[in-house]
């Protein structure tokens, strides 16, 4: 059964390596990871070329910085194509705790969508202020009433999708390209009738690098929340 992990990365040179180093050591079985770079003006994607094991990692290299949505529709196109069974997203930053990845792997081993939820018992966050947790709370409750969810933490960016989840779905028919991205895709998911359950994991916020959302990300959240209200898609 391979497991693919897609990761999307903008200016993470100073994460990249150490996440990579981290994954690898797990000793995981048929392992494989695509980073989805934005040309980072960092030098980002030379490290990724640098790293090991080099025929486990592929990198997809876009011209322009196109936004978190659409990177991992890249990845998840790539990640079906290679064979994948089980397909992560996760964030570059070690925010998501590659010693997790076990977890949420065994976890979808007897679901369709496993995510690493901040949000049921065990799950916490540490480094946010009251003020970013109160934010995140409010959107996140607004989300799941408007939207009938029933996973609690419907913006969790640490998942491991089934293959027949993701090769069911029109990736292209997707247009959020922020963090709603993960409220759409999510809410595709339970429209399909697909079983989701969440893993407690510890989210702890970014030591390294410039957080990348942006007051576009927020308007957009709250956009998608009323098309998929309205529209249902």
């Amino acid at each position: 059964m391979k497991t693919v992990i897609v990761i999307p990365t903008y200016n993470e040179q100073e994460n990249i390596g150490r996440l990579l180093n981290r994954i690898f050591s797990l000793g995981i079985a048929d392992l494989e990871v695509i980073v989805v770079d934005d040309s980072s003006p960092d030098g980002t994607a030379n490290l990724v070329r640098q790293s090991s094991p080099q025929e486990k990692i592929h990198l997809l290299e876009r011209s322009t910085k196109s936004g978190l949505g659409s990177a991992y529709i890249a990845g998840f196109k790539k990640a079906l194509e290679i064979g994948a069974d089980y397909i992560f997203e996760m964030d570059a930053d070690l925010s998501h705790d590659p010693d997790d990845i076990p977890r949420l792997l065994s976890a979808a081993s007897n679901a369709d969508l496993a995510i690493g939820s901040r949000r049921i018992s065990g799950g916490q966050i540490i480094g946010w202020g009251w003020n970013r947790k109160m934010m995140s709370r409010g959107a996140m409750w607004l989300s799941r009433l408007a939207l009938g969810l029933k996973t609690q933490d419907v913006t969790s960016g640490f998942r491991c999708y089934r293959r027949s989840v993701l090769s069911s779905l029109n990736l292209e028919a997707i247009k959020s390209n922020g963090y709603a991205f993960q409220e759409e895709l999510l809410f595709l998911i339970e429209k399909g009738g697909y079983n989701v359950k969440e893993v407690p994991v510890t989210f702890v916020d970014r030591r390294v690098g410039q957080s990348k959302l942006s007051p576009q990300d927020i308007l957009e959240f709250f956009f998608i929340i009323y098309k998929l209200k309205k529209y249902g898609h």
